[in-house]
């Protein structure tokens, strides 16, 4: 693809428009993938092992797919939690329209494909599950935690999907000491050569603390 990577927002390269059968949601579904997207053939290994390794969503409220591609994980949490709001955020339009046209072909009703800025601001997320886009590199993808994770409402929870070679280990650390104050960090699964990290938030961070930048 040369220059012209997954996270491009606009891909230059042919759209190749392609129906894949994955199984989400314990369902064997046909998806419509293209070039230039994430993983455009199959469920990627660490996604699946995000949904293997994940509770079910909350039943309401707002939930956020961070980097959601052609959209497995936010078809996901949608066909389990349909009375749910469901985000699926991504800077690349062909990923958005692939989301958009796969959730109507299930019928779900309840899912936004949008790019980052166009998701109102006083939105509050009861839960983010995430395969992070690692390749952007490290300062653009912890910019997109710092603004996404203060996002969470108290008491719900963020899940992110890490190759375990790629820096999960260095992005728990960074996790732990960046979201000291209100917020904990853990590893909750590892599987085929990825860790599953989950953050919870607490509360309000409390009152004299400053977070790190």
């Amino acid at each position: 693809m040369g220059s012209d990577h997954y996270f491009s927002a606009s891909p230059a390269s042919p759209e190749n428009l392609r129906v894949v059968r994955v199984r989400l949601a314990g369902r064997d579904i046909d998806v419509t993938t293209a070039g230039g997207v994430f993983s455009p053939d199959r469920v990627d290994a660490g996604t699946e092992v995000l949904l293997a390794n994940t509770p079910p969503p909350p039943p309401g409220g707002h939930l956020l797919d961070l980097g959601s591609g052609w959209g497995p994980i936010a078809l996901t949490v949608a066909m389990q939690s349909p009375h749910a709001t469901v985000w699926a955020v991504d800077v690349n339009e062909r990923a958005l329209d692939l989301v958009r046209r796969n959730a109507q072909s299930l019928g779900l009703d309840n899912v936004n494909a949008v790019t980052p800025d166009d998701v109102p601001d006083d939105v509050m997320f009861r839960g983010i599950r995430s395969n992070p886009p690692i390749r952007v590199g490290k300062n653009e993808l912890h910019g997109l935690l710092e603004r996404w994770i203060p996002r969470l409402d108290e008491r719900s929870d963020g899940w992110f999907v890490v190759q375990r070679n790629l820096g999960s280990d260095s992005l728990q650390r960074w996790l732990a000491a960046t979201f000291a104050h209100g917020y904990s960090v853990h590893r909750t699964a590892t599987g085929r050569g990825y860790r599953v990290l989950k953050v919870r938030r607490h509360g309000s961070v409390p009152t004299g603390a400053i977070p790190l930048p």
